[in-house]
């Protein structure tokens, strides 16, 4: 029961810094969602937004950094 307390822990620390990067790309404005390759289709009374191209930014990137963990924590 000790390790699924700790699992739950981390797992809200993971999401509690997850939740303040996303704050903080919202509050510096960055082009997520805005980027060539992001899909935008608007009508009268319906959007759709399909964010190709950023999604596949930000998977490069927590690719890279998860990567540079791992390895960190193996050493």
């Amino acid at each position: 029961m000790t390790q699924f307390g700790r699992i739950l822990m981390i797992l809200a620390a993971v999401l509690f810094v997850v939740g303040g990067l996303v704050y903080l790309a919202g509050r510096l404005d960055l082009p997520l969602g805005k980027l060539p390759g992001d899909i935008r289709i608007e009508r009268e009374n319906f959007t759709c937004m399909f964010p190709l191209a950023s999604s596949i930014l930000i998977s490069l990137l927590l690719t890279v950094v998860l990567n540079l963990v791992i390895r960190f924590l193996n050493k």
